[in-house]
């Protein structure tokens, strides 16, 4: 089982990796949005924002939080660790419903190209 300090690692390298998104997943990355990522085997909630290409602020919360982010992810910290090291895609995560996504379908959408 993954780690909070592993989580937390995972999404500074997924972070560090938006920066640098082009095309399709660089306007993705351009998006201003407040964002939560539920590691549902941890209780832990990292919540940030999505802005300049970069998640920005990352503080981790016990449990969920009271405000709802406008992009919400839940998934174990094993299935993110495995999304950010390039062994689980994305899409077959969430079509399988290993990951939970909570945004607008817009979002959503745009989303698709970064993970």
């Amino acid at each position: 089982m993954a780690t909070i300090e592993e989580c937390r690692d995972a999404l500074d390298r997924f972070s560090a990796t938006l920066s640098g998104a082009e095309g399709d997943a660089g306007a993705a990355a351009a998006l201003d949005r407040s964002l939560s990522c539920r590691i549902t085997d941890l209780d832990t909630t990292f919540v940030g924002r999505l802005a300049d290409g970069r998640i920005q602020d990352v503080v981790a919360v016990p449990g969920t939080p009271e405000d709802k982010a406008q992009i919400r992810l839940s998934m174990t910290g094993d299935d993110l660790l495995a999304m950010v090291g390039g062994r689980l895609h994305f899409a077959k995560a969430w079509g399988s419903g290993r990951v939970k996504v909570q945004a607008s379908l817009r979002d959503v959408l745009r989303l698709r190209s970064l993970l």
